[in-house]
């Protein structure tokens, strides 16, 4: 029988290993300095653990050292769009193509490079890079002469800076944009050596798609084949919002039919989420509403003008074109004027507001964008809004003396 010290340890080492194993899903590259310190120490205690379940059920490795715990997660989806790299800055604005190739080209320089950079050096190199006849042919051109084209290098620097990759010395970007001056960065050589999270070196391949950078060989066996189907499901489980049973293919559905509370099982037990298991599909709930980058329902005018819409899209058992979302959210203004920003109801924001609540939904896996319009998901159902239904209270009965 254990006694009550030892349960409390017991308890403590949960709580522990629960908040680690959060913190890595949350944020897969953690590190020894910085706003995450406490759970790198965490992660770096129980690091045998958590590496041993990862492996078991999602094949990611987890690498430790002393300066940065590493979770090379590859997504269960590799068409799925809704989760971009972010500006740093208030305005969070998603990656575009042309700062994801910088990205890529920044890393490779930096791969090549000294300690230490300077932002104009950095950028001489990507101009040399991007000067390839195969990026040219691929419609790649940068000059990094136009302000705009600053703007996206700043932008890839900022978020090589938080994921700490590069730690800032003198001067900053800003000075670099406006080209009144310049920026002076360390490179961490050992964060940069983990970032890339593929199974194959992209210099190994001969045909450039995500499926070769990530996919598995050798599955000869029933074993093997199984085990990569329990991986698939549990890494779609821990980073989708919604597993639709109509988006996995009959041996994923079959062998999720007959290991469905195993599988459940061990994600609430290291995570804390909870299961919402429904006809359509299973949704992995987290009660304390922090393991998400998407947050529904949300405050401000955003927010409930992407609230307002779910809920006239989950009455709807049609695609809903985009002008017609956009005529709904002008309508909507007029109706809630007087809780909305002065810039929402500004004649033409009605676009900007549909668009930014698609992504959302469309991210949440609450509906699918087709060139029809926009199309209800099941799950969108729990926004829906019925008929009042009043209940009559029961009368008291008299109190017996």
């Amino acid at each position: 029988m254990s006694t009550p010290l030892a349960e409390v340890l017991d308890g403590q080492r949960d709580a522990e290993l629960r908040r680690a194993a959060r913190a890595l899903l949350k944020r897969p590259l953690l590190l020894a300095h910085g706003g995450y310190a406490d759970e790198f120490r965490l992660v770096r205690r129980h690091a045998a653990e958590l590496r041993e379940w990862f492996e078991r059920n999602t094949g990611w490795g987890l690498q430790v050292d002393a300066e940065s715990a590493r979770l090379r997660k590859t997504p269960g989806r590799l068409d799925d769009a809704g989760h971009p790299a972010r500006e740093t800055n208030r305005a969070q604005a998603p990656f575009t193509r042309r700062r994801y190739v910088l990205l890529c080209l920044a890393l490779a320089a930096l791969e090549r490079g000294e300690n230490q950079t300077a932002l104009g050096r950095l950028a001489d190199h990507i101009v040399q890079e991007a000067s390839d006849p195969r990026l040219v042919a691929a419609g790649v051109e940068f000059t990094l002469e136009r302000r705009d084209e600053r703007l996206d290098l700043a932008a890839v620097v900022r978020l090589l800076l938080e994921l700490g990759v590069l730690r800032r010395v003198a001067g900053d970007e800003e000075a670099y944009i406006s080209g009144a001056g310049d920026a002076l960065y360390d490179v961490e050589r050992r964060v940069l050596a983990g970032l890339l999270a593929t199974r194959r070196g992209p210099s190994t391949l001969t045909v450039a798609s995500l499926d070769a950078l990530t996919a598995e060989s050798g599955l000869d066996t029933d074993e093997l084949r199984f085990r990569a189907i329990r991986h698939h499901l549990t890494r779609r489980l821990l980073d989708d919002p919604v597993l639709y049973y109509d988006e996995l293919s009959d041996a994923e559905l079959a062998y999720l039919t007959k290991q469905r509370p195993f599988i459940l099982a061990r994600i609430n037990e290291l995570t804390g989420l909870v299961a919402e298991v429904r006809a359509e599909g299973i949704a992995m709930v987290d009660p304390s509403d922090d393991l998400t980058d998407v947050r529904m329902p949300e405050q401000g005018t955003h927010g409930h003008v992407t609230l307002l819409l779910a809920e006239h899209l989950a009455g709807v058992r049609r695609p809903v074109r985009d002008s017609e979302l956009r005529s709904r959210v002008r309508a909507l203004a007029a109706e809630h004027a007087g809780f909305w920003s002065k810039s929402a109801k500004a004649p033409g924001a009605e676009a900007e507001l549909v668009e930014q609540a698609l992504v959302k939904l469309a991210a949440l896996g609450l509906v699918d964008r087709t060139p029809e319009g926009a199309v209800a998901r099941p799950a969108l159902a729990r926004y829906a809004v019925g008929a009042t239904v009043v209940v009559e209270a029961a009368p008291r009965k008299a109190h017996q003396q």
